[in-house]
Formats: structure tokens, C-alpha cells, sequence
């Protein structure tokens, strides 16, 4: 390999991640930054050429690479949802993608100058919305209840709807005459759809069965999972063209929503290789384009993009959902919400070059404006995203709330408090003696166990920022740290410190999977129990210029357990192992009390 290969393919994987990480670091959507970087790496530097560098493994690699991304996100779809956002989830697909195609198609065609047929094919191109840069946006939003669940679906199941169409639309223009070309075309989707479906199911199957059946060792399941998802892929476009994101998309669902074996495991593994190919993606196909063609359409490029974000979307949205149970706030933020992704870009390319023998020299002009279109709607749904939803009040502002693993008393105790301070909180808890008692004292709680699947399903998590693991179990808080991870951040899952009075505490769990530790390293269950007594309650302290932290530690003396500070501006900070920084005039501090060093605590001031 030549130097200048390595160097371009290092860049390519260094730039992604850098991209990735300044976008978590300043809240950004990701794809935004992938933009620019794939920009500055290709037009604008001349540091990556993908087609030199890649050259016919290009397309391949980038079909292979969306399928990965469609199954993990078919990975993420629970069935049960279908309940609540069916009748229009079915709307969306259909009739809304209907209107988004005749609202993009004429304004192609007018607009852009583009004949029928490419602007046609431009406007099924488009249709799509991108669980690529959607997922992040809900993620970083905490956007729960059906609204989330309904743009999860949307994301990933029109991606392959979009690629379909774009194949039955080509197929009749290439055809030529009106009667053969429509009758092909609906043959076309037929196939797809029959090719596509039974090709993941079966795939699927295979999968679930092989696994179930112990046929793979563990330390194969993600590679042998990953290769079967490439075959289905494989197979399915060789059967039927394009077809393979419908499969791979199927597929996932299927093995989603088995009740035979846990996935979490393959779920994690497809999650980081996902991140890897969405960066890299982004960087290759926009180094790809010349800076003409960035800057080919002008003002009528930028138009084109608003009459999609102001008509398009909000035209297909309303009437999607007219009579249905969202309510207007819902359907508002549903028309504010259609960001394009990596499908849309990888579709645009392949045709690009496909409509130009047709004679349509203007085709390669697809990729240019697709990407326009990509780079304008994440950047007006990726930052407008979460000011609407905090405005139209689908989710909190700087949310703080805590998610409790563990009902019993003096996490009531805790949880009461910051309740009383205007903090969300929610209790779990397996026992239904303790979730009763919880929903005695007015406390939000759950019944069920914190590592199940349908728990973790079926948590409100808007308002929640972070994990408390309170169990008398060890490794159960350790267990919980692992799995909800992935919601609040490693940063924001804490457990109790391990039982010291058993030395195989946690041996089995590496330090890096462990939650951070509560209150202090001798802080485990056993001694907060005894330290609070029968009746725990928490000290709740605003701190002064007259009274600061060092005086109630004094008053108190060692019987004194910091919890939580709670600052002016809402922050609150949770009391680690690690410490925290000393508390200071203005803010609430919580805490315990030794009930067998002083008598239980006062009410809040």
C-alpha cells in the first residue's frame, strides 16, 4: 500500500472520529460536523480522494456499509409501539411519503430546471429522513413517549421505502413508454418487497436459531451476526436491486423483538461499528464532490431546500396525522423534524451515474443538491430540535431527574426530598411491597425488574439525566450501571460501593463497566441501612455567607453523609467517591445523618 493510500485512509478514520467527538463535546449533531470535515478533507484541501482511493469498491462499500447502519437501527424497534403509533406510523409511509414526493418533484422540476423524469427520481430520493441523524437528535433529546417512538420508526423504515421508490422510478424511465414503464415499475416493487421481506426474515431466523441452539461460541456472535447481515444484503440485491435495505431491515425487527436470547451484546457491537461507518461515510461521499458543485445551484439550490422544510414536510405531516390521537404540539414538532441522512447521500450517488446514458446530462447534479439538502435540514432540525421541544414542552430543559434502582426506604427518603426541591424522580423496584409503599408517599415508581427488557422498554425517561443503582445487590446495581449506560453516559450512572464483607464482590465485572461510586468507597448498602435506621430521612441545608459547609460538617461531625448539591441555577451534583468540589453560599445541600450520632434530620428550609 502507498503511502498516500494509508495516509488518505488514516485521515478518513481519525477526521470521523474527531468529528464524532467535538460534536459530543460542543452538543452538536454529528452529521453537521462530518459535513464540514468531508468538505474540508475533499474540496477544499484536496487531502482525500475516495475515488482514486477506492475506486470500483466505492458503491460496494458504501451498500454494504448502509445495511450495517439500517440493521442496527431495525435493532432498535420494538413491536409492541406499533399499539400506540400504527395508524399513523402506516399515514407517514404512505400517504405522507406520497405528498413529499409530488411537493419535491414539482419543485425540482421548476425550481431547479430538472426534466420530469430527474426530478421525479430526485423527489423519491428525498422522501426519506434518516435515523443516521435522528437516532443522535432523540438521544441527545431524551424524546420519550410516542412522539419518539413514532420518529424512530419513520427514520428507519422509510429509508428503504425511499430506495425502492427511487429503483421504480428509474426502472419506468428507463423503460421510456408510459404502459411498459409503469408496469415494470410496479413488478419492480413487487419483487423488492417480496424479495426484501423474505430475505431478512429468513435471515433472521437463521440467526436467532444458530444462536439459541449454541451452534456459535460467544466470543463469534458479533462477527458471525455481522456477516450475516452483509450476505442478506448480498443476496437480496442480487435477487432484486435494492432491495437489501429492506431486508436488513427486516431482519433486524425479527431479531429484535425474539423473546429466546438476550442481544446485547450484538447490539453493543453493531452501535460502535455504526458510529464508525456513519463517520467515515459522511467524510468519503462529500470529499467526493468538486467545489463547483457545492456551489452549482445558488440562491434556487437554498430555495429548493426551504419550500421542502416549510411545504413539503408540513404538507405531508398534517395530513398524515389529521383525526389522530397526537396532539398539536406532537404534530407540530413531527413537521419540524425530516433530516436527511447517509441513505439519502448513497442513493443520489449510485443514480448519479446511472441517469446520465439516459440522457440526462443534469444527473450528476442528484449528488450535489442532495447533499445541499442533507447539510441545510441538519443543521436547521439539528439545532432547532431541542429549543422547539423545550418550547412546545415535549421535554425538559436541562433535565436533572434521577432514576432509581431500588425502592426501599431511605431511597424513598432521597428521592422524597428532591421531589419536594422540584426535582423529577423515578423508583424501580421488583418488590411490590416497596413500590406500593413508594406510591404511598406521591413517589413515581415502576414495578418490575431494573435489568429487564421491558423496563427498560417501557420508562418514561423524559426529565431523568441519571442512574442511582440502590439495590442490596451488588451486582445487580453493577448490571444496571452496564445497561443504561447508553441512555444517560458513563459520566451519569452511579452504584453503591461493593460489600467489602465479601471479597468476591464484582470480581467478575471489569473496573470500566462499574457505575461511579455513591456517597464515598465505604458507603454500601449494609451501612447506609444501619446509619439511617428505621426511618430515614434527609437533611436538606441551603448554605450561606453565614453558615457554609464547613460549619455544618462541624456541627455534625463524622456522622455526616453528602449526597447531593443542588446549585441556583438547578444543576444538581451527585457526592462520588472521587468527592466533589465543596459546596458554597446559595446552594441546597442533602444530606444524611447518622440517627446513631444525632437525631433525624429537620425539613427543608
Amino acid at each position: 500500500m502507498s503511502h498516500d493510500a494509508l495516509i488518505q485512509l488514516a485521515s478518513i478514520l481519525v477526521l470521523g472520529a474527531a468529528a464524532q467527538l467535538a460534536a459530543w463535546r460542543f452538543g452538536v449533531p454529528s452529521i453537521l460536523l462530518l459535513l464540514l470535515t468531508g468538505i474540508g478533507a475533499g474540496p477544499v484541501t484536496g487531502l482525500v480522494h475516495p475515488d482514486a482511493l477506492l475506486g470500483e469498491l466505492l458503491l460496494p462499500i458504501v451498500s454494504l456499509s448502509v445495511a450495517v447502519i439500517l440493521f442496527e437501527g431495525g435493532l432498535s424497534l420494538d413491536i409492541r409501539e406499533l399499539r400506540h403509533i400504527g395508524g399513523v406510523l402506516s399515514r407517514l409511509t404512505t400517504l405522507g411519503v406520497v405528498v413529499a414526493w409530488l411537493i419535491t418533484t414539482v419543485t425540482a422540476h421548476f425550481m431547479l430546471g430538472f426534466r420530469w423524469g430527474l426530478a421525479g427520481l430526485l423527489g423519491c430520493i428525498l422522501v426519506v429522513t434518516g435515523p443516521t441523524v435522528i437516532g443522535p437528535i432523540l438521544r441527545q433529546l431524551r424524546l420519550g413517549g410516542r412522539i419518539g417512538s413514532l420518529l424512530r420508526w419513520e427514520g428507519i423504515t422509510i429509508d428503504p421505502i425511499g430506495a425502492i421508490m427511487a429503483v421504480m422510478f428509474f426502472t419506468a424511465v428507463r423503460a421510456g413508454e408510459f404502459q411498459a414503464g409503469t408496469v415494470n415499475a410496479l413488478q419492480t416493487v413487487g419483487l423488492a418487497a417480496v424479495v426484501g421481506g423474505a430475505t431478512g426474515y429468513i435471515a433472521g431466523w437463521v440467526l436467532i436459531v444458530s444462536l439459541t441452539r449454541f451452534w456459535i461460541p460467544d466470543v463469534l456472535h458479533s462477527v458471525v451476526t455481522l456477516s450475516l447481515v452483509i450476505a442478506a444484503s448480498t443476496t437480496a440485491n442480487l435477487l432484486q436491486s435494492e432491495s437489501g435495505l429492506l431486508a436488513v431491515t427486516i431482519m433486524g425487527i425479527v431479531v429484535a423483538n425474539q423473546k429466546q436470547m438476550a442481544i446485547q451484546h450484538i447490539v453493543e457491537f453493531k452501535e460502535s461499528i455504526t458510529v464508525v461507518l456513519i463517520s467515515s461515510l459522511f467524510i468519503i461521499l462529500t470529499a467526493r464532490l468538486r467545489w463547483e458543485e457545492l456551489t452549482a445551484q445558488g440562491w434556487l439550490g437554498l430555495s429548493f431546500v426551504l419550500v421542502l422544510i416549510l411545504l413539503g414536510r408540513p404538507a405531508a405531516v398534517l395530513l398524515s396525522t389529521a383525526g389522530s390521537a397526537l396532539t398539536w404540539r406532537e404534530r407540530l414538532f413531527l413537521c419540524c423534524m425530516a433530516p436527511r441522512g447517509i441513505v439519502a447521500v448513497a442513493v443520489s450517488s449510485v443514480f448519479a451515474l446511472e441517469m446520465v446514458p439516459l440522457g440526462y446530462p443534469q444527473a450528476g447534479e442528484l449528488e450535489s443538491v442532495t447533499l445541499l439538502v442533507v447539510f441545510i435540514t441538519v443543521l436547521v432540525y439539528g439545532l432547532g430540535a431541542a429549543p422547539l421541544a423545550r418550547a412546545l414542552g415535549l421535554v425538559a430543559h436541562n433535565p436533572q431527574g434521577i432514576l432509581f434502582a431500588g425502592a426501599h426506604a431511605w431511597a424513598r427518603a432521597i428521592a422524597q426530598a428532591l421531589q419536594q426541591a422540584g426535582q423529577t424522580v423515578l423508583l424501580v423496584d421488583s418488590d411490590p411491597n416497596l413500590v406500593r409503599a413508594a406510591r404511598m408517599s406521591g413517589l413515581p415508581s415502576f414495578h418490575g425488574s431494573i435489568l429487564s427488557e421491558h423496563t427498560f422498554n417501557a420508562i418514561d425517561y423524559g426529565g431523568l439525566s441519571r442512574l442511582l443503582a440502590v439495590t442490596p445487590n451488588d451486582a445487580t446495581n453493577a448490571l444496571a450501571c452496564m445497561r443504561f449506560r447508553d441512555v444517560f453516559g458513563r459520566s451519569e450512572v452511579y452504584q453503591l460501593a461493593p460489600d467489602s464483607a465479601d471479597p468476591g464482590a464484582l470480581q467478575s465485572v471489569s473496573p470500566h463497566q462499574l457505575g461511579r461510586v455513591l456517597f464515598g468507597a465505604g458507603h454500601t448498602y449494609a451501612n447506609l441501612a444501619y446509619c439511617c435506621g428505621a426511618t430515614p430521612e434527609v437533611k436538606c441545608t441551603r448554605l450561606t455567607e453565614a453558615f457554609q459547609y464547613q460549619d455544618f460538617v462541624a456541627m455534625h461531625g463524622d456522622g455526616v453523609i453528602p449526597l447531593f448539591v443542588l446549585k441556583p441555577n438547578g444543576a444538581l451534583i451527585v457526592f462520588t467517591s472521587a468527592g466533589a468540589r465543596e459546596p458554597a453560599a446559595g446552594d441546597m445541600l442533602f444530606s444524611f445523618v447518622c440517627t446513631t450520632r444525632e437525631a433525624a434530620a429537620d425539613d427543608c428550609e
